[in-house]
């Protein structure tokens, strides 16, 4: 299911600018609409509603395609990711071990869904499948730090180690 952000919209006259360039510069490239959802989400981080209408407007198309094409690819978020991106792994050999349970915690702790992002920008919350350290199971990422074998009390030490 997909989330829309409750987080407004942020983007910058210069990120417009280096959208609509691109834009133009591309727009009569065959099959361009996933490259540009591809340059937009590198350069706003996400695809809300006002960067899609850009697109649309730019490569003239209808916007119901260019959501249609943002919310069939997973590769494309809907909402912002905070400035640390929590992943926790709900991969079997991670889930067996009590994943499940630390995402329903940091959901709770966070105040956000899965797939969410903090009022403050500050925590999103992203479940993804095998990180590759079974062996250190359940696992958790923030960011590109991996922490291993843990249980709901090892949360808020986490979640400390990370500053405004």
């Amino acid at each position: 299911m997909r989330h829309f952000s409750t987080v407004p919209f942020s983007g910058t006259p210069e990120q417009e600018g280096q959208l609509k360039a691109w834009l133009e510069a591309n727009k009569d490239t065959p099959g361009v609409v996933m490259p540009a959802l591809q340059k937009a989400q590198e350069i706003y981080g996400y695809l809300p509603i006002e960067v899609q209408r850009m697109v649309a407007e730019a490569l003239g198309k209808p916007l119901a395609e260019i959501y249609g094409v943002a919310t069939f690819y997973s590769q494309f978020s809907l909402t912002p990711k905070g400035k640390y991106r929590i992943s926790v792994c709900l991969g079997t050999a991670c889930y067996v071990k009590g994943s499940g349970k630390l995402y329903e915690k940091l959901q709770e702790k966070l105040g956000i869904a899965g797939g969410e992002c903090t009022a403050d920008g500050k925590f999103s919350l992203d479940a993804c499948r095998c990180v590759g350290a079974c062996g250190l199971a359940p696992v958790l990422m923030v960011n590109d730090d991996v922490y291993g074998r843990l249980t709901v009390d090892d949360l808020d030490g986490i979640l400390e180690k990370y500053p405004d």
